[in-house]
């Protein structure tokens, strides 16, 4: 089992109204956001710093063009 922590309140409350606005149950919600933060944060700070490198054929962060922009999160 995958592991699974838990929201705090605000999260909770935050990942709901998403829901609720993309009209679909949380979980699912939550693994839009997920999907779409992934696609936004810059592979050469996410691929040095894991510690599991059996995924790398599904990572979400394998393979993306980096941009040079400041703060080194996003991928075009």
């Amino acid at each position: 089992m995958a592991y699974t922590p838990e929201f705090s309140q605000r999260e909770s409350a935050i990942v709901r109204r998403i829901a609720w606005a993309m009209g679909v149950p949380m979980t699912l919600a939550q693994s839009e956001i997920i999907e779409l933060v992934a696609k936004h944060l810059n592979q050469a700070l996410v691929c040095p710093a894991c510690k599991d490198n059996t995924f790398c054929g599904e990572c979400p962060f394998e393979a993306k063009e980096i941009t040079d922009e400041p703060g080194g999160l996003h991928h075009r």
